[in-house]
């Protein structure tokens, strides 16, 4: 008998500013750690006026994490400290693990209407935080999308659906990535690795998340799940559009601040006076593009 996850919490993302000035809405962040262990953090920028997001994020350091940003619409325009270019377009996906550390930057592009993308943080075990820095640039094209019966769409980015695996691959943390659009007065049933972490997070209109409640609930909510087999979704007279990601929680102390996530205090003093001291970036030889 499969077990259907119940809902533990429900967060509205919250406003907020971050890089030279961008207004975005952050679904959650510092203070649910651990609770959605081993993901950090999840940032939805959306806007139609270019003046919440054109001042973007100018040079800044990471370490001990990996970054993935998702553009739904609009242009990132990205640079690292060790001569990486690229832009992230509708569609597209930057998978970024920061590593021992690397030093980058993400402008925001001027788009006519809706601009919206999210980024997600998901934590490094201590074994890895010190590894050499990597990133993947996926474009929309290497995205498998997938329709099942009931007319539900799933884009994989990471992870599988039967044989089906998303192209983001030998990632330091499995996880498992998903943009899902449920159609209206349809019922979708996912199943779940049992002990993994567990949540959605609205994107678009409004659905029901678990049988047990009778609420719809709706866009710039996330949803975080009780342990289970699957998880139960139906709508209305309305699609729901949302992000569905799993992965295995590492159960280490987190010790955060700022853009950079370690083990230990003693750890984060280490990297900060590192990046003073022009001495943090240690495997700049061995960056690769994958």
């Amino acid at each position: 008998m499969k077990t259907t996850r119940t809902i533990t919490h429900i967060w509205q993302s919250q406003p907020t500013i971050e890089g030279a000035g961008v207004h975005l809405k952050r679904a959650f962040g510092y203070s649910q750690v651990p609770q959605l262990d081993p993901f950090l953090m999840l940032d939805d920028f959306h806007s139609q006026h270019p003046a919440d997001y054109l001042a973007g994020f100018p040079w800044h350091p990471h370490r001990g994490i990996e970054t993935v940003t998702y553009m739904l619409r609009g242009e990132v325009e990205h640079g690292d400290s060790l001569g990486n270019r690229g832009v992230i377009g509708s569609g597209d996906v930057q998978w970024m693990t920061a590593g021992s550390g690397i030093i980058h930057q993400e402008m925001p592009q001027k788009t006519e209407g809706d601009f919206q993308g999210v980024q997600l943080w998901v934590n490094l075990p201590a074994s890895h935080k010190m590894m050499p820095p990597r990133y993947r640039d996926v474009s929309t094209s290497q995205i498998p999308e997938i329709t099942l019966e009931s007319g539900v769409r799933i884009k994989i980015i990471s992870g599988n659906i039967g044989e089906t695996v998303g192209p983001v691959q030998d990632i330091v943390v499995p996880i498992h990535f998903l943009d899902v659009l449920v159609p209206a007065q349809t019922t979708f049933i996912h199943p779940v690795n049992a002990e993994d972490t567990v949540f959605v997070y609205v994107l678009e209109s409004q659905g029901n998340f678990a049988p047990e409640r009778s609420e719809l609930i709706p866009a710039e909510r996330l949803i975080l799940f009780a342990k289970g087999d699957q998880i139960h979704v139906s709508t209305h007279t309305d699609p729901v559009h949302f992000l569905l990601l799993c992965g295995k929680p590492l159960g280490e102390p987190v010790a955060w601040r700022g853009p950079i996530v370690m083990n230990t205090t003693e750890e984060l003093a280490t990297a900060f006076r590192e990046y003073h001291e022009g001495t943090f970036i240690k495997h700049g030889e061995q960056i690769r593009k994958m």
